[in-house]
């Protein structure tokens, strides 16, 4: 804990009198572009990885970057995904997936988190991709990390579609929506391309 300390003290001597203007600006609002899901995992930061300063993206982190479906149970996520669209208007939304992700794991093994049941209720947000899978390949094994890893992120994309306001704003162009891969040892960032039905690498997912 004393690093984090140190960190912040850092932050306050060092950082922050560079950026005094951006934050500045951002102490009596924000105006992010970008809705940006991913992992809860301590591996992965998204500002670190997307380059970018504080007050463009707007971020929800979940164990296994989850989007419920939408129903009339308020959660902490489907109101942060209502207020990311409707409030902020946001127009693009990310859900970023990772390599070696433990809530994947668990998708793959959920008989071994019965001594985590908030967990393995959780993830059940994650079935439709393992029955996807088992449709596939029948049985599941830990050889399908990365395969179902990719495939939850695409049926969380399908997830997103249930929200009304995401619905709304898709329905007049002016959401869109956008599946990530991110592989921890590599740095490589994958995104699914609607054209190919494949990841492809970032850069050439959205060549012009």
């Amino acid at each position: 804990m004393r690093h984090v300390i140190k960190g912040v003290e850092k932050f306050q001597k060092d950082v922050f009198p560079g950026k005094r203007e951006t934050f500045q600006k951002l102490a009596t609002g924000q105006n992010p572009e970008v809705l940006f899901i991913t992992c809860a995992d301590s591996r992965i930061d998204p500002n670190l990885v997307t380059q970018t300063e504080p007050g463009e993206l707007f971020i929800c982190r979940n164990a296994g970057n989850i989007v419920p479906p939408h129903s009339n149970n308020t959660g902490g996520m489907t109101a942060s995904i209502e207020f990311a669209v409707a409030a902020l208007g946001v127009s693009h939304i990310v859900v970023c997936g990772h390599s070696d992700c433990g809530a994947m794991k668990g998708a793959l093994a959920p008989e071994k988190l019965d001594s985590l049941p908030h967990v393995k209720e959780w993830l059940g947000h994650c079935r439709c991709a393992a029955e996807v899978l088992k449709e596939k390949h029948g049985e599941l094994s830990a050889d399908n990390l990365d395969e179902l890893t990719r495939e939850n992120v695409l049926q969380q994309l399908q997830h997103l579609k249930t929200h009304p306001a995401v619905a709304a704003k898709i329905a007049t162009g002016q959401v869109t929506l956008h599946g990530w891969m991110y592989d921890i040892e590599t740095g490589d960032v994958l995104a699914y391309n609607e054209a190919s039905k494949q990841f492809e690498n970032v850069e050439d997912a959205y060549a012009e």
